[in-house]
């Protein structure tokens, strides 16, 4: 685990990061954990779903959640997908065009769910993932 719980005990190994994602492998994913800090330090893990466009993985949130306001405090990250950790750096993306193109690419694949639209809102923050 590249993020440590304040609660967890010491003597616990810490799993190794694996290397960097196989992005058409988690393409196929449903859902993944993305593994954020939140200000005291404390590990947060959230499921979430993931996109792949262009062979670059993308998460998206509401504007009003911990684990998002996290990542932009601090965009170190870790994506947990079966059982591996992946230490990723996430980045918000602004462009307007890529926004759309990384919309469609959630809504291909999960749905269009009038629910889900209103809980995350009409301005999600996306993100890009890259290696660190």
């Amino acid at each position: 685990m590249l993020f440590r719980s304040a609660s967890e005990p010491a003597s616990e190994p810490a799993s190794e990061p694996a290397s960097a994602p196989d992005w058409s492998a988690i393409a196929g994913q449903s859902t993944v954990h993305v593994i954020t800090a939140d200000p005291d330090g404390d590990a947060r893990e959230t499921k979430i779903w993931v996109v792949v466009l262009d062979g670059v993985g993308y998460i998206r949130t509401s504007q009003t959640t911990t684990w998002g306001d996290n990542v932009q405090r601090n965009p170190d990250i870790a994506l947990r997908v079966e059982g591996r950790e992946y230490p990723l750096r996430a980045s918000f993306v602004v462009d307007g065009a890529e926004r759309e193109r990384i919309v469609e690419k959630f809504v291909a694949k999960y749905g269009n769910n009038p629910l889900m639209n209103l809980i995350r809102g009409s301005d999600p923050r996306i993100m890009r993932l890259q290696p660190r």
